[in-house]
């Protein structure tokens, strides 16, 4: 009898494994800089935005670099700005985060994984939907 008890108190003991949490999300919630210039980096980043499975595409504002998303029933911003040259001779840079609807920073799995899908994307793409820069006074072809 005693051997019964001992098995069934370490029976009761025992759990099943807990899953293993995810990585935590970084400080930066994921954020990435483009070498290329905002207007290309948004431009491409809506494009990419409209394909991918899950995100829910509910507005842009071009001027400030915003594309509203929901994605996996969250509501956030995904922001594309420019950032300044640092040194002489140094590309054009673009810094893309995500936003809360009230404008600071945004840090969740869904926007952490939507910037990691843009990060590995948009880089890729942007090519793509480059615009031609024309200067003043160039000959028109």
């Amino acid at each position: 009898m005693p051997a019964l008890a001992f098995a069934l108190a370490l029976a009761g003991c025992h759990r099943a494994p807990r899953p293993t949490p995810p990585p935590p999300i970084p400080d930066d919630g994921g954020a990435f800089t483009v070498a290329e210039s905002m207007l290309d980096t948004w431009n491409t980043i809506g494009q990419v935005l409209v394909r991918l499975d899950g995100v829910e595409y509910l507005g842009r504002a071009q001027m400030l670099g915003l594309y509203d998303v929901n994605y996996r029933g969250e509501h956030f911003l995904v922001r594309a700005r420019a950032l300044p040259l640092e040194t002489a001779g140094q590309g054009l840079r673009t810094h893309v985060d995500a936003l809360a609807r009230q404008g600071g920073a945004y840090r969740s799995e869904a926007s952490f994984d939507l910037l990691q899908q843009l990060a590995q994307t948009v880089p890729v793409e942007v090519a793509r939907y480059r615009q031609p820069v024309r200067l003043p006074g160039e000959d028109k072809r």
